[in-house]
């Protein structure tokens, strides 16, 4: 697949082929299904946790009478019925980490680009690169290629003034190559690659 480079300027800088290795696979939702569930089950901190009764400092002695009170006949403080009681079978730390196979996760990844590829969502650039950081430059130049909501994704060093520019633009992510992920690619309309990354991509598959 051929797709257009172009420059921040909007303007033409040559042209580019997809690898159909990684560009041009039929996508599976399932796949990708399965690797945003492990990118966010894996991101979940597990620290939640509520106190047993085992935990909680309230009296254990019988404080009522057996009969006569007209309710039921408590013993103990810590019961889950009462306010500041124990938590029956509450949440407890844990890991929320499932597995996947490395070579499941890089196929995830393929099939992610391969997805915005079909789509027609993938935007070739020639280099991210400004002199100062000036959020209103860029993003007037994010506006002249169409991009309102995109992931940016350059090579190995992501050039430092436009990362700090384009941070606040609404709805757009800058990432290294090192970072892309399937999630991140699939929560955005499009897909910005430059040809550092690429080239990376290239490698990194081969």
């Amino acid at each position: 697949m051929k797709v257009d480079v172009l420059k921040l300027d909007a303007k033409k800088a040559g042209s580019v082929d997809l690898p159909a290795a990684i560009f041009g696979l039929e996508p599976k939702a399932d796949l990708l299904n399965r690797m945003v569930t492990w990118q966010r089950a894996k991101r979940r901190a597990g620290t939640h946790k509520t106190k047993a009764r085992g935990e909680i400092n309230r009296t254990g002695a019988k404080w009522g009478r057996q009969k006569g009170s007209g309710g039921a006949r408590h013993g103990n403080r810590k019961a889950g019925i009462f306010v500041g009681g124990a938590k029956a079978h509450g949440p407890k730390p844990r890991s929320h980490a499932i597995g996947m196979p490395k070579k499941m996760r890089a196929l995830a990844l393929r099939h992610a680009l391969s997805a915005k590829a079909r789509a027609g969502e993938i935007v070739v650039l020639d280099k991210v690169e400004v002199k100062e950081a000036k959020t209103k430059q860029v993003a007037a130049a994010l506006g002249k290629l169409g991009l309102a909501n995109a992931l940016i994704v350059d090579g190995a060093q992501v050039n430092a003034e436009f990362a700090r520019a384009a941070r606040n633009v609404p709805d757009i992510d800058v990432l290294p190559v090192a970072g892309i992920n399937v999630q991140d690619i699939l929560r955005r309309h499009k897909l910005v690659l430059t040809k550092a990354a690429l080239q990376a991509l290239e490698e990194r598959f081969k």
